[in-house]
């Protein structure tokens, strides 16, 4: 089963855009995991059902609203926010994490994605200061 496929076995709404970002999301991984381990290399084959499709489980007990801010805190490689976000896009998320090379693994994700409503911050929870609906 293809990685799209697996997702719309579950979430069968998502736009042509989701499609798309889900789509490359395995490949944008695999890119920065051969550069930076965030994914045990022995799992990357199974990206989609482990950790893509394991992090929107949230989405079937979880509705964000629209406007809602979202905080990830030891955020890792993105997960569970990156899938989050594309599945809400009318919704903020906001990783954080104080290793610097899971927030760059973040960074350039979320933008090889075209997320914008994805923040990140390299520092330690305790140094955060907005205010959030989700943490």
């Amino acid at each position: 089963m293809d990685s799209v496929a697996l997702i719309e076995k579950y979430f069968d709404n998502l736009t042509e855009r989701q499609r798309e970002q889900f789509a490359r999301l395995g490949e944008v991984y695999a890119e920065w995991n051969a550069k930076i381990n965030v994914i045990s290399r022995k799992d990357m084959e199974h990206v989609y059902l482990h950790h893509i499709l394991h992090s929107l489980a949230i989405a079937k007990v979880c509705r964000f609203e629209s406007g809602a801010k979202v905080l990830d805190v030891g955020c890792g490689g993105g997960f569970p926010s990156v899938p989050l976000a594309i599945m809400f896009p009318e919704v903020q998320f906001h990783l954080v994490d104080s290793i610097g090379k899971k927030i760059r693994v973040c960074q350039e994700v979320a933008g090889a994605l075209g997320l914008e409503n994805v923040t990140t911050q390299w520092c330690r929870a305790e140094e955060v200061k907005q205010k959030f609906h989700f943490v």
